[in-house]
């Protein structure tokens, strides 16, 4: 946030949110954020729409799952770029523009007939809305809370990840309402209540005034100028390479795993499209859960640990679905239910190891170039997961690769994943 030397104290009274004083009213904006982010997650409940898209196009694992991969691509890189735009243009109109450039996108998915033209309007148009709007909650509400930075952004960012547990039932209810080819006016209302609902919330999503900061607060002045380890640029530094490569090994099964979710759940446990659907719901909680609890693992016991701990629980939840055959229901959910949670740690672990690891004044930057490996796990997890379903004919053997990966990402953790004070 930005400081003034020569603030005047008694802003602090004067700056109203929501009719409070700022210091009451800002707790409001992480609620409102969180809706966003809601909105934005949907994404996360693709593989509810799968199994009707293949049917209905007749199409394979892999084609129906590039639009879900392009998305998260799109997404991973408009999100960075964005933010160098924030400031510039204005969060509320960023915000506002997002909305416009996702309804469009998803109400475009529903007119289309091909995955061709969905990868273009889902993938790229309705991933470059996500892109543009996600960053923006957070920059937000990092700067109203200057003396809970972490608080904030976690509990802001919980919405991407709880986003299924609301929009997974109400995807499956639509499509079954709508017959064979349901997916299309599920998009089509999805883009359109996610447009009015993020258009309501973009007039309040704005920036505290210059050098208003809480009463009583003082911004730390000399926290990283003895870590000469934080002082290397970012692609000079051994441990940016070392986090870039490990965020994208934690997203590629993560990310690969919410987009076979629930076919995992009919095709090799044997439940009905309810039960998976419901169950995409309930691994939602644990994508939410991961991100405060192992944000304040890698703060409290170093990233590292913090990256370790998510590879033992990837290793631990694919042996067992290895083992996984009809009926097996529990093990599918705890297996799920880990990969889930070590997902939602991912997206803790990096921008929180980004911080203790970097600069944090030059942290919105530095998070923007680590945040690509989410893109390029997003890439390489479904299309491998997707090619592995039409070789083999189920999903089982992709287990095997995030096993081994996972092994790989912990040595590269232990030796890479560290600072020199």
């Amino acid at each position: 946030m930005s400081t003034n030397k020569n603030f005047d104290n008694s802003l602090v009274d004067d700056v109203k949110l929501f009719g409070l004083p700022a210091e009451k009213g800002r707790w409001l904006l992480i609620p409102l954020g969180v809706t966003i982010l809601l909105c934005l997650g949907t994404a996360y409940s693709w593989s509810i729409f799968r199994s009707t898209i293949e049917k209905s196009l007749q199409v394979g694992a892999t084609e129906s799952l590039l639009p879900f991969t392009i998305l998260l691509v799109v997404f991973s890189i408009l999100m960075p770029i964005t933010g160098f735009y924030i400031e510039k243009f204005g969060s509320r109109l960023v915000t506002a523009v997002g909305a416009i450039v996702m309804g469009i996108g998803y109400t475009a998915s529903g007119l289309v007939n091909n995955i061709p033209l969905l990868t273009i309007t889902y993938g790229i148009i309705a991933g470059a809305g996500v892109g543009i709007v996600y960053g923006v909650p957070l920059a937000v509400n990092a700067k109203w809370f200057p003396d809970k930075k972490g608080l904030a952004v976690g509990a802001t960012v919980i919405g991407f990840g709880l986003s299924p547990l609301v929009t997974a039932p109400l995807a499956k209810n639509l499509i079954a309402a709508n017959g064979d080819r349901g997916w299309q006016p599920t998009l089509i209302i999805f883009g359109i209540a996610f447009t009015v609902i993020i258009l309501a919330i973009a007039p309040v999503m704005k920036y505290p005034p210059h050098g208003w900061q809480p009463a009583g607060w003082k911004p730390p002045i000399k926290l990283n100028e003895k870590q000469s380890d934080r002082s290397i640029p970012l692609l000079k530094s051994l441990s940016f390479y070392g986090l870039w490569l490990c965020f994208t090994i934690g997203t590629f099964g993560g990310l690969a795993a919410i987009g076979i979710a629930s076919p995992v759940g009919t095709e090799i446990i044997g439940l009905d499209k309810n039960a998976a659907a419901n169950a995409v719901s309930l691994f939602a909680v644990f994508n939410g859960l991961g991100r405060p609890l192992f944000g304040w693992i890698a703060d409290k016991y170093k990233p590292k640990n913090a990256a370790i701990i998510a590879y033992v629980l990837a290793i631990a939840a694919s042996i067992m679905m290895l083992t996984a055959t009809k009926g097996a229901i529990a093990t599918y959910i705890i297996a799920f239910s880990l990969i889930y949670l070590a997902l939602g740690g991912w997206l803790a672990i990096g921008p929180t190891s980004t911080l203790i690891l970097f600069r944090s004044q030059d942290y919105a930057k530095n998070y923007g170039i680590v945040f690509t490996a989410f893109g390029m796990g997003a890439l390489l997890g479904t299309l491998i997961v997707g090619n592995i379903r039409d070789i083999f004919g189920n999903y089982l053997p992709f287990f095997y690769v995030t096993i081994g990966l996972s092994i790989l990402g912990i040595i590269l953790a232990v030796f890479l994943l560290k600072r020199k004070d």
